[in-house]
C-alpha cells in the first residue's frame, strides 16, 4: 500500500508539472502574439530618426524592409523622405505603391502631382475606385484642380476648384477653401486670397494649415496688429508647427526687425524643413541684412520645393539684381517665361529685369503692355509701368493709369505713387490726399510719410523750420529706438548662433 501511494503521488506531481508547462507555453505564445512585429519596430525606429532629423538613417532602416512587406504607411514615409532628399524617382515609385494599395490616399496623389506626374496618369490609378463607390465623382475633378495648380496653370485651377466648391458635398470644405486661397495667392490675387483664408478660419478656428501665407499677405498689406493677434492665437493652439513662427517672423520683417525675423524663420525651418514660406522669410531677411549669397541658397531651396511658385523666383532675381548680376537675373526671368508661359506674372518678372538695363527699356514697355492687356488689375505690372512712365516723365499718362486701377481696388503703393505723380504736376492738395490714404492703409509706409513731410516743408518754409526742430527732437527719441533695435538685433543674432540656425 505504501508503494502504491508513493507511485500515485509521483504520478500526480508529474501531471501537475506537465499542466504547468502547458500553461507557461500558452502564456509565452500569448505574449509573443502581443509583441509588435519586426517591421513595426523598424517603422518606429525610422520615426525616431526623422524626429532627430536623421533622414538618411530613417531611409536606411525602411529600405531594410523587403518591398513586399512594406505597408502603405511605410511606403508613404519613404516617399516623403525620398522627396525631401531630392530623390524624385524613388519618391514617385513609393507614392505609386501607396496608391496601388490605397487608391484614395489623397496625400499620395498630391505628392505625385507635385513631382510633375501627369494628372491623367494619377487619375487612372484611382478610376476603378471612383466608379465602384457612389458619390465619389468629385475626386477626378479634385485631381484635375491640383494638377493645374502644380502645373502652374493658376487660372484653370481656380475655375476648377470654384466648380467643386459649388457642389453640395464639398461646400464650405475647409481644405478646399485653403487650397483655393493658396491658388489665388499664387495667381497674385491678394484680395480673393485673403477673403478665402478668412472664410476657412471662420469655419475652423483651430486651422493652422496655410495660415503662414495668410499672415504674410496681411503683413504685406500693412495689417501688423492683426498679424500679431493671429500669431499669438496660433501659438496658443500649437508651437510645434512652423506656421505661427513664420507669422511672427513676417510681423518682425515688416516692422524692419530683420534679425528677429531671421531667427523666427530659422526656428520655423527647424520644425518643418519643407516650409516654403519659412525659407522665403529667412531669404528676404538675409537679403535685407546684406547677406545675399546666403539668401540665394534659401530661395533656391524654396524653388526646389515649389517650382511653380513665382515668389521663389522673384526672391532669387531680386538677389541677383542686388549683387549686380543682371545677366543671371535675365537668364532666370527668361527661363520662367519659357517654362510657365506668357502670363501677366511671368511677363512682369521679365519686364522688371529689362528695366534694369537702359538698352531694354522698350522691351520692358512692350512686356508690361502685354501683361496689363491680360490682367489690367495686376498691381505689380501697374507699379512697374508707372515707374517706367515716371522715368520718361509722362506724368499725365501715369496719373491716368493709376486712377483707372484705383477705381477697382485700393492699394497703399498705388495711392503713394499717384501722390508722387500729382506732385510732379503741381497738384499738391490731391497729392496730400493720396499720401493720407496710403498711410491709412499702411501706417508704416515710410515713403508716403516722407512725401507728405516734403510737401509740408515746401508749402510753408516758416512752419517747416519749426517742424524740423520738432522732428529733430523726435529724431533723438527715434535714435534711441534704433539703438534698441541694434542691441536687439545682436541679441537675436546671438540666439541664432546659440541654436545653430545660421
Amino acid at each position: 500500500h505504501d508503494s502504491l501511494r508513493e507511485n500515485a503521488k509521483e504520478h500526480h506531481l508529474f501531471e501537475i508539472e506537465i499542466f504547468g508547462n502547458i500553461k507557461f507555453n500558452q502564456l509565452c505564445v500569448h505574449q509573443l502574439q502581443n509583441l509588435p512585429s519586426e517591421i513595426e519596430v523598424k517603422y518606429k525606429i525610422a520615426e525616431c530618426y526623422t524626429i532627430l532629423k536623421l533622414d538618411k538613417d530613417a531611409i536606411s532602416v525602411l529600405e531594410g524592409i523587403p518591398s513586399r512587406q512594406r505597408t502603405p504607411k511605410i511606403n508613404m514615409m519613404l516617399a516623403n523622405l525620398y522627396r525631401k532628399a531630392g530623390q524624385e524617382r524613388s519618391a514617385v515609385t513609393s507614392y505609386k505603391e501607396v496608391l496601388r494599395q490605397c487608391p484614395l490616399a489623397l496625400d499620395a496623389i498630391i505628392g505625385l502631382l507635385s513631382l510633375s506626374v501627369k494628372g491623367a496618369e494619377v487619375a487612372s490609378m484611382t478610376m476603378d475606385v471612383i466608379q465602384s463607390i457612389p458619390n465619389l465623382d468629385w475626386l477626378s475633378v479634385w485631381i484635375k484642380a491640383h494638377a493645374f495648380t502644380h502645373g502652374g496653370d493658376n487660372q484653370r485651377a481656380i475655375n476648377t476648384i470654384c466648380s467643386l466648391e459649388k457642389k453640395s458635398l464639398l461646400r464650405d470644405n475647409v481644405d478646399l477653401l485653403v487650397t483655393l486661397a493658396d491658388v489665388y495667392f499664387r495667381a497674385g490675387d491678394t484680395k480673393n486670397s485673403i477673403l478665402k483664408f478668412e472664410q476657412a478660419q471662420m469655419l475652423d478656428p483651430y486651422l493652422i494649415k496655410g495660415m503662414d501665407v495668410y499672415g504674410y499677405l496681411m503683413a504685406r498689406e500693412g495689417h501688423l496688429e492683426d498679424v500679431e493677434v493671429l500669431g499669438g492665437r496660433l501659438f496658443n493652439i500649437s508651437d510645434q508647427h512652423a506656421e505661427p513662427w513664420v507669422i511672427s517672423g513676417c510681423h518682425s520683417f515688416y516692422s524692419k526687425r530683420y534679425s528677429r525675423a531671421l531667427y523666427l524663420g530659422a526656428k520655423a525651418i527647424q520644425l518643418n524643413s519643407n516650409s516654403v514660406q519659412a525659407l522665403l522669410l529667412k531669404g528676404v531677411a538675409l537679403r535685407n541684412m546684406g547677406r545675399v549669397q546666403e539668401a540665394i541658397i534659401h530661395f533656391r531651396e524654396a524653388m526646389r520645393l515649389a517650382p511653380c511658385r513665382l515668389d521663389c523666383y522673384e526672391g532669387l532675381i531680386d538677389c541677383y539684381l542686388a549683387s549686380n548680376g543682371v545677366r543671371e537675373a535675365m537668364g532666370m526671368a527668361n527661363n520662367i517665361y519659357k517654362t510657365l508661359g506668357a502670363n501677366a506674372q511671368t511677363l512682369t518678372i521679365l519686364a522688371t529685369v529689362c528695366l534694369e538695363d537702359p538698352m531694354t527699356q522698350e522691351k520692358a514697355k512692350t512686356l508690361l503692355d502685354k501683361a496689363l492687356a491680360q490682367r489690367p488689375d495686376y498691381i505689380k505690372a501697374v507699379v512697374k509701368k508707372a515707374e517706367l512712365l515716371s522715368r520718361e516723365q509722362k506724368y499725365e499718362e501715369g496719373i491716368a493709369l493709376l486712377r483707372n486701377t484705383l477705381a477697382n481696388q485700393s492699394d497703399c503703393v498705388l495711392h503713394r505713387m499717384l501722390g508722387d505723380f500729382l506732385v510732379a504736376v503741381n497738384d499738391y492738395q490731391e497729392a496730400m490726399d493720396q499720401y493720407s490714404i496710403a498711410l491709412s492703409l499702411d501706417p508704416n509706409d515710410q515713403k508716403s510719410l516722407e512725401g507728405m513731410q516734403k510737401m509740408e516743408k515746401e508749402e510753408s518754409p516758416t512752419d517747416a523750420t519749426v517742424e524740423l526742430d520738432g522732428d529733430d527732437m523726435e529724431g533723438s527719441g527715434e535714435e534711441g529706438d534704433l539703438e534698441g533695435s541694434d542691441s536687439e538685433a545682436v541679441q537675436w543674432a546671438d540666439q541664432e548662433q546659440w541654436f545653430g540656425m545660421q
